[in-house]
Order: C-alpha cells, then structure tokens, then sequence
C-alpha cells in the first residue's frame, strides 16, 4: 500500500512538471533544484527507496533541462 501511495504521488508530481513546461524557470533556482536533486536522489539510494530515487533523479534532469532552457533564453535576449 505504502509503495502505491509512493507511485500516486511521484506520478502527480511529474504530472505538475509537465503542465509546467511552457515556462522556464530562472537559472539560479534550476541550479539549486537539480543539485539538491541529485543529493535526494543519492540519499534514495543509500537507503533503498526506489520510488524516491526515480523521483529524485527525474526532478535532477528536469531541472537541469530547465538550467539549460533558462541559459538560452538568456542568449536569445541578449541577441535581441
């Protein structure tokens, strides 16, 4: 039961990145959302927590594809 409640959340949570994509977030906070990620995600692992761990590291590549979206929409502007 307790694993089902895990996927419900995990799959609401990435539903909600998902409806978010339209904006890019600011580049400091993608940093800091995708390293603290990573650290969740490896915390996951050490204790053995798999729907923690797929959460954490979809949240790191997530954010770390928003980091990459906000650099260039910095670049864009700067050309404009």
């Amino acid at each position: 039961m307790e694993y089902l409640l895990g996927v419900a959340g995990m799959t609401l949570i990435v539903a909600g990145w998902i409806f978010s994509l339209d904006r890019v977030p600011p580049l400091r906070l993608s940093l800091l959302y995708s390293a603290g990620s990573v650290l969740l995600a490896a915390y996951a692992a050490s204790i053995g927590d798999p729907v923690f761990l797929v959460l954490n590291l979809a949240a790191a590549v997530f954010s770390a594809v928003n980091a990459w979206r906000a650099v260039k929409k910095r670049e864009e502007r700067g050309r404009g």
